[in-house]
């Protein structure tokens, strides 16, 4: 159970690129950063108007001369310093993670960018090599994937208690853009191929689909898939507002994964699904504390995070107690620990707890836009079945 001990040698010096006073995720990196400790924030372009960005840093208790203007006067600033920072959050929108990435590398310092990584597998495959090279680590801010009962659905997967997976189901969909609502910033940017890339919902919540059934279901690997895309929002086109993805399996399973930010009505969900030849598991983000577990011809079981009879997996990443609920801060927390450790071990050359350190990295970014390309070849060649690549 993680209960806020020093888990590494000292708080990591840390700065924001984004994520100020008018951003979307900003708090949700601050809650999951400064939880257990791990991190100070210290530095930050926070704002592209640098007046506003400046008072929101000083509100949050950072020194006036490290609120920069831009990330390129953050790090002309920080490279001088003896107490520069250690690793720096990139939370701004997708066009701008790559080139701020590789700079801030180049500068040499550790990154943590949002999701998708890049645009492209080239662009991962070349920030992967640099970063490389220079020592230092990617982590890629796949949220969700710190409930500690995700990791006892890829326990149970792994021990063998599903038996061999046949089916994978998975969504993700809201309402929130049901409507012809493009003139907010936020989506205005998610819906313009120059700022989002080649996809939108796919792209925005469709890879923590993937990245979360990477984790459960490691061993599985996509032989063919099919992408069926539509913006029913016509200025939208040629970015997608709903998607589903049809999966053929290395091992025979089937899957299915639905995103959609048109589900009129819906408030916003998860669900995932995994069906084996022994039993299922299913999780949804609206209860996280609980999965059910069905095994064939027994009554259905309802699994509680914290309980002793769950995996070590899940208890590890457990945080507070089955009596009280946890969410999405605490996934949060989880994931930032977890590539706190990583950078940790990085600057103390452990390379040893790196191999069996599990935190979303470099990796699965890649991965992650991997999938993508395969989705929107798929969908431009007219929804068709092809071989992944």
């Amino acid at each position: 159970m993680i209960n806020g001990e020093r888990t590494i040698q000292r708080p990591l010096r840390w700065g924001m690129v984004g994520g100020g006073r008018t951003g979307q995720v900003g708090y949700k990196h601050r809650t999951g950063a400064l939880r257990d400790g791990t991190y100070q924030l210290v530095a930050g372009a926070f704002d592209l108007d640098a007046a506003r960005g400046r008072d929101f840093g000083m509100n949050l208790g950072v020194a006036e001369d490290r609120c920069y203007a831009t990330y390129q006067d953050l790090i002309a600033g920080e490279s001088t310093r003896a107490d520069r920072v250690d690793v720096v959050s990139v939370a701004t929108p997708n066009f701008t993670h790559y080139e701020i990435t590789k700079a801030l590398l180049e500068a040499g310092f550790h990154v943590i960018c949002e999701k998708p990584l890049f645009f492209t597998v080239a662009e991962c495959d070349e920030v992967a090599k640099l970063a490389a090279d220079k020592g230092l680590i990617v982590g890629v801010t796949y949220g969700y994937s710190g409930h500690p009962m995700v990791h006892q659905m890829a326990a149970m997967v792994a021990k063998g208690m599903l038996g061999d997976i046949r089916i994978v189901d998975m969504e993700y969909t809201h309402g929130f853009n049901a409507g012809d609502d493009d003139s907010a910033d936020a989506v205005k940017w998610r819906t313009n191929p120059a700022t989002a890339g080649s996809t939108f919902v796919l792209g925005d919540i469709g890879t923590h689909l993937y990245y979360m059934s990477e984790v459960i279901l490691p061993q599985l690997k996509i032989e063919k898939l099919l992408c069926d895309r539509k913006a029913f929002i016509p200025s939208r086109a040629p970015l997608e507002d709903h998607a589903t993805v049809l999966t053929h399996y290395d091992n025979g399973a089937r899957g299915r994964l639905w995103v959609s930010s048109v589900d009129a009505g819906n408030m916003g969900s998860q669900r995932y699904r995994f069906v084996g030849t022994k039993a299922s598991v299913a999780w949804t983000e609206t209860h996280p504390d609980q999965i059910v577990y069905q095994v064939q011809g027994e009554p259905e079981r309802i699994l509680h995070h914290g309980m002793p009879y769950l995996e070590d997996e899940s208890l590890a990443c457990d945080r507070m107690g089955a009596l009280h609920t946890e969410g999405l801060g605490e996934s949060w927390a989880n994931i930032y620990l977890w590539i706190a450790q990583a950078i940790d071990a990085k600057m103390r050359g452990d390379e040893d707890f790196l191999k069996t350190h599990h935190y979303p990295g470099i990796e699965a970014g890649t991965e992650g836009v991997r999938w993508l390309e395969n989705c929107v070849r798929s969908a431009d060649a007219g929804a068709a079945w092809i071989d992944y690549a």
